[in-house]
């Protein structure tokens, strides 16, 4: 079972994003802030929970926060900023959003780029140990997952209903046949290239 806090004093945010790794895209960022008492039986890291559970829990989550936000940062941003600035960035558009401020931020991972003057604590692998973490990680992937299953219709030829931008070997032999995409991060290696040594 997960933890419901990391200070029982403090309103909590819980912070994670979702598509880092993505091709193509937006980085979407979530932050949730959850009734002290929350628990859920189910409630886990994003990627341990099929699309199914997924969808049941983002409507939990919406009708049982205290306040919630989802934020998007676009493929095109992500090329000007890079995209750990890009996820950072989410996820203080995602803060900002809330409304209820927080008095401290449980961040996902180990990097973050303090916001205003909120106290936060990065944790590896949060989203597998804090509540509020995982329900920001199911809004994040959720939210994500439906803007591109939307993108999809308007590109099908790379599979983004099924791969969501990742680079599946379908998502890259598309690449290679049909060119890029408005949606595709041109900072990112896109095509798969063989490494040519001359002698």
């Amino acid at each position: 079972m997960l933890k419901s806090f990391l200070y029982h004093n403090l309103t909590e945010a819980g912070c994670d994003e979702a598509g880092r790794g993505c091709l193509a895209g937006p980085v979407v960022a979530a932050a949730v802030i959850l009734p002290k008492n929350y628990k859920h039986p189910v409630l886990n890291d994003s990627k341990k929970l099929s699309a199914n559970q997924r969808l049941e829990l983002k409507d939990e989550i919406v009708d049982s926060a205290i306040a919630w936000n989802v934020a998007f940062v676009d493929n095109i941003e992500i090329d000007e900023i890079n995209i750990l600035r890009a996820s950072i960035k989410a996820m203080h558009l995602a803060v900002e959003g809330l409304k209820k401020k927080p008095q401290f931020l449980l961040i996902d991972g180990n990097r973050f780029i303090p916001y205003k003057e909120i106290k936060y604590e990065t944790i590896v692998k949060g989203d597998g140990l804090y509540f509020s973490i995982a329900a920001a990680s199911v809004l994040a992937k959720t939210f994500r997952d439906e803007y591109m299953e939307k993108i999809h219709n308007e590109y099908p030829v790379y599979g983004w209903n099924r791969n969501k931008g990742y680079p599946t070997s379908f998502h890259r032999e598309a690449l290679n046949k049909y060119g890029i995409s408005p949606y595709h991060r041109k900072s990112f290696s896109l095509f798969n290239t063989q490494l040519t040594i001359n002698f």
